[in-house]
């Protein structure tokens, strides 16, 4: 803990009296953006740097880092970050965790999510179910695509998914192309009209990791390992909670 509050505090007191300030390039996959978003404030007014924020799915960010495009910070799941390998400098840093919820829009029927059979029957119910479109590299929507497989539904479920390439599903019950939503707790609470229904039951719940790491050739260094030691600050802990996600382990 002291070690973090020195990585903290001493590289924000240096930086906020930094003659000229520059913009910090922020890359974050999806559910992560929400907890990036709401610290931006804070941190651009203590250094006075201004955060580029830029979200897509883990596979999407993996792939475009890969190609070369250059960042300051990325927030990533651990998986998608082992095979950048040099492009980062030193270890990621685990941030949080979250979970895969179901949402309706809100004044629907909310259906019953108790048991492993109550979620089955709530998906083979739905007129139209979204969630991630698995190809796009989203980490939910790889899961519940191998989830339903198992659960001997994919043919039912593929005849009335709507696939979303990126971006908040639950948008797709207010817009009425679909009924049901699955996807990541913390993308579901921020979108206006629809109801949390709850987590998918234990027995089959995926908590998708996040973690951490500036690039090997940031051109804001010491800005970006600043807002890494924020983000894993106990300032942000807080906003996790809010954001519907998990400390990490």
């Amino acid at each position: 803990m002291r070690q973090l509050t020195a990585l903290l505090f001493l590289p924000l007191a240096l930086l906020a009296g930094a003659a000229q300030a520059e913009t910090v390039k922020v890359l974050t996959a999806g559910a992560f953006k929400q907890v990036v978003v709401a610290m931006a404030p804070g941190f651009e007014a203590r250094t006075g740097h201004k955060l580029d924020i830029q979200n897509d799915t883990a596979g999407a960010l993996a792939k475009r880092i890969s190609g070369g495009e250059a960042f300051d910070l990325v927030v990533l799941t651990p998986a998608a970050m082992q095979p950048l390998g040099s492009v980062l400098a030193g270890s990621p840093m685990p941030l949080a965790r979250v979970a895969i919820g179901v949402a309706v829009k809100t004044g629907a029927p909310q259906p019953a999510l108790a048991t492993v059979d109550d979620f089955k029957q709530a998906v083979l119910a739905a007129r139209k179910l979204a969630y991630i479109d698995p190809a796009a590299g989203g980490s939910s929507g790889i899961y519940l695509d191998g989830l339903f497989q198992r659960m001997g539904i994919a043919d039912a479920v593929r005849a009335k998914a709507v696939l979303v390439p990126g971006g908040l599903v639950a948008e797709r019950l207010v817009s009425g192309e679909a009924d049901l939503a699955i996807h990541q707790v913390s993308e579901i609470l921020p979108v206006a009209g629809v109801t949390l229904v709850g987590p998918l039951p234990e027995a089959i719940q995926n908590y998708t990791s996040y973690a951490g790491a500036v690039s090997a050739r940031a051109a804001q260094p010491e800005a970006a390992r600043a807002l890494l030691a924020l983000l894993a600050s106990p300032e942000a802990a807080q906003v996790l909670s809010g954001k519907g996600m998990l400390a990490a382990r």
